[in-house]
């Protein structure tokens, strides 16, 4: 049975495409991106490719190494089409 509290992988995918959109505008690679947040590169290339989901913090920690907000997240994000 689906956990309908559980985001689908389409938007694993749109969120991590979203986050990967403002780190290459910050002009930052995975690996500094995660040394600033404090976690792995292969975990930071997980998100991106939609393949891993995080928490909250680990999400906002990521937006603030790129010099982000959620408002700048939210006018890259793109909801995929069901």
């Amino acid at each position: 049975m689906t956990n309908p509290d559980l985001p689908s992988a389409p938007l694993y995918v749109a969120l991590g495409q979203a986050l990967r959109v403002l780190r290459k505008r910050a002009g930052l690679t995975q690996q500094e991106v995660a040394e600033i947040v404090g976690i792995r590169s292969t975990f930071v290339s997980q998100i991106e490719n939609g393949a891993r989901g995080m928490r909250f913090h680990t999400m906002i920690a990521m937006l603030d190494a790129c010099e982000a907000d959620l408002g700048a997240l939210s006018a890259v994000f793109e909801r995929p089409v069901a």
